[in-house]
């Protein structure tokens, strides 16, 4: 079995991001809920200033409860940075359910598969 080039590592990170873009279109966490580990975190700042968020269910029910579809919003993937079995990436994304997001993720290899550890975000007005 031969060692795995830098493409195919960030090719394989941009498949498990993509799961959690298409889930946040289709406002569906059924389709993100694979790119995540179980014991995954996500956290933001809120309007007032303190740290919210928590295990990655949380995630999941405020999509399925307050995302609506959002075929035609434009997300990308701004950056992937690979070191062995660690890597980080940066997602922005427009008028996913009328919110634009920065995401902020921390992935780690777990036994041959990348998966998301924790996600920070920054939401911003639509444009």
């Amino acid at each position: 079995m031969s060692k795995s080039t830098y493409a195919e590592e960030y090719q394989a990170i941009a498949e498990v991001l993509n799961k959690y873009i298409e889930g946040c279109k289709q406002a569906k966490s059924s389709i993100m809920k694979p790119a995540f580990n179980e014991l995954a975190t996500m956290y933001s700042v809120g309007a007032d200033g303190k740290l919210a968020g928590g295990a990655i269910p949380i995630l999941f029910d405020g999509v399925d409860r307050d995302f609506r579809p959002s075929p035609d919003a434009k997300a990308a993937i701004t950056r992937i940075e690979i070191v062995g079995t660690a890597a980080s990436a940066r997602i922005d994304a427009n008028d996913m359910s009328g919110i634009a997001f920065t995401d902020f993720f921390h992935l780690l290899k777990v036994e041959g598969k990348w998966t998301v550890i924790s996600k920070i975000f920054q939401a911003h007005v639509a444009p």
